[in-house]
């Protein structure tokens, strides 16, 4: 990981300073997540770049640990905390397998624009069942291949990927179906109970999961 560490570093003030894609399905999934937060509620984000959807929900929890692989992302994120007067987020360089995620069960766990870059996606999701209490909650959003027809620009990115990978530009992506993503997470022993598109195209799968 230590590859994936370095390219998020250098991409870090660039990440900072751009906007959000898709504003409005942001917005929505935004406050689609607080709907299931309460102020008593112990999170974890993983991948929490810069840490801009950890200091929004910030105010509908009690604490929020928002870890990333990128030190140079967390010092970002520590920043803004300090800049918006945030208190109860801690920022913490981690990969979700350290130990220094761990506390006690978490009531949620996010994983925002993430799940589409490991690896090992059955053995991160296995990890986060793990660290969540009896019935907490896994909230994602992954890009996932379209259901029908491509894009012209999710062809292009998936023709000319492997060269910028090769070439450091580019981190690891694996390109899933919705099937598929949803089938990795009940396997991990969840149920979902809310899922939607946000973006529709290509399809942003937002999925609410509950620990069996």
């Amino acid at each position: 990981m230590q590859d994936t560490a370095k390219f998020w570093d250098k991409t870090a003030p660039k990440y900072a300073k751009s906007p959000i894609a898709d504003e409005e399905a942001y917005t929505y999934t935004l406050e689609r997540t607080r709907t299931y937060l309460s102020s008593e509620d112990s999170v974890l984000e993983v991948a929490c770049g810069t840490g801009s959807t950890a200091l929004l929900l910030a105010g509908s929890v009690r604490q929020i640990v928002a870890s990333d692989i990128s030190g140079a992302m967390i010092g970002i994120g520590e920043q803004k905390a300090r800049d918006q007067g945030v208190s109860n987020v801690k920022f913490v360089k981690a990969e979700l397998s350290d130990n220094s995620v761990e506390s006690d069960p978490y009531d949620a766990v996010l994983a925002f624009n993430i799940l589409h870059l490991l690896e090992d996606l059955p053995a991160a999701i296995g990890r986060v069942n793990r660290l969540l209490k009896p019935g907490g909650l896994f909230i994602s959003k992954t890009i996932c291949e379209p259901e029908s027809g491509m894009p012209f620009k999710y062809k292009m990115i998936k023709t000319v990927l492997p060269l910028m990978q090769w070439v450091g530009m580019a981190p690891f992506v694996k390109f899933m179906s919705i099937r598929e993503l949803e089938g990795t997470i009940t396997s991990a022993g969840f149920k979902i109970i809310e899922t939607g598109n946000y973006p529709a195209s290509p399809p942003s799968r937002y999925i609410v999961a509950r620990k069996s």
